[in-house]
């Protein structure tokens, strides 16, 4: 057995998970928490965390570190 031969009986998934194999993704209205625009998101909103905007979100989101 050579270097990468290890679990090449595994299939594999290239990126991220998700299961949806190419299919559109279900998506749900909001109302922005922070400022109020109409959006969309990929997931169904439980009512218990604020939801923001893709742009507030950016805003929002810490800097990437590489």
């Amino acid at each position: 057995m050579g270097y990468g031969d290890r679990n090449n009986d595994r299939p594999r998934s290239g990126g991220f998970g998700g299961g949806n194999y190419g299919e559109p993704r279900e998506m749900h209205d909001i109302t922005c928490a922070d400022c109020g625009q109409k959006s969309q998101v990929p997931f169904k909103p439980d009512g218990n965390k604020p939801v923001y905007c893709k742009d507030c979100f950016r805003k929002r989101a810490p800097p990437r570190r590489f």
